[in-house]
């Protein structure tokens, strides 16, 4: 089947949130309890809820965790960086050819919406995408195939006729299962990460064209 739409991830995919998350993460977690997050455990959650770094920080400390506190505090750091949040080099590009050869747009994110939104209208990227689908849309995020289901049907498509782009384990576990081709574009937090078969890694968004789909 000729494909009509690409379906972008948002959290690492188009702005590399995620690598901020990890720093700000393991900075308080080891001024609070003393504990170190390595990066293979963080990026369980990538793409996802956070059940696991909960479960995995409570194991860690053996104490009771006060999680709303540890939100309080990321949250908190990761606001004084927001200055040096900027779109992943190449996005732009990518939406612009996508939309000049005819591509529907549209983004499937486990990340809220004010969230999201917040960031697209920030950096002028809202107008590209004609579905947007975050949490609040289905009862499980990824790796669950919902979001991208969700997004598929509203744009009236077919699987078979689009294409995820994806930066996480979790996000292309959902892409595939959801009947989709997938591209993966790794972060700095995610390109240690083994990905399925099924996918089609490159290392930038330079690295691929959207002609290879017409």
């Amino acid at each position: 089947m000729t494909i009509k739409t690409v379906i972008f991830d948002f959290d690492g995919t188009i702005i590399d949130t995620e690598t901020i998350w990890y720093h700000v993460f393991k900075e308080v977690l080891l001024e609070r309890y003393d504990m170190e997050l390595p990066l293979e455990e963080f990026a369980k959650v990538i793409g996802t809820t956070d059940e696991s770094l909960q479960q995995y920080i409570q194991m860690q400390t053996g104490a009771e965790v006060d999680w709303q506190e540890i939100r309080r505090l990321t949250h908190e750091q990761f606001s004084g960086r927001l200055a040096t949040l900027a779109v992943r080099e190449g996005v732009k590009e990518k939406l612009d050819e996508a939309k000049q050869l005819g591509f529907q747009l549209g983004l499937a994110s486990s990340s809220d919406r004010k969230w999201v939104e917040g960031f697209l209208k920030d950096f002028a990227l809202w107008d590209y995408f004609s579905v947007v689908k975050t949490k609040e849309d289905v009862k499980k995020v990824k790796p669950d195939p919902a979001l991208y289901v969700k997004a598929l049907e509203e744009l009236r498509v077919e699987p078979e006729e689009a294409v995820a782009i994806e930066d996480s384990v979790n996000g292309s576990i959902a892409a595939i299962n959801a009947g989709m081709k997938c591209i993966v574009i790794p972060n700095e937090v995610t390109s240690f990460l083994t990905f399925p078969e099924k996918t089609y890694r490159v290392e930038s968004f330079g690295d691929f064209s959207f002609e290879m789909f017409k």
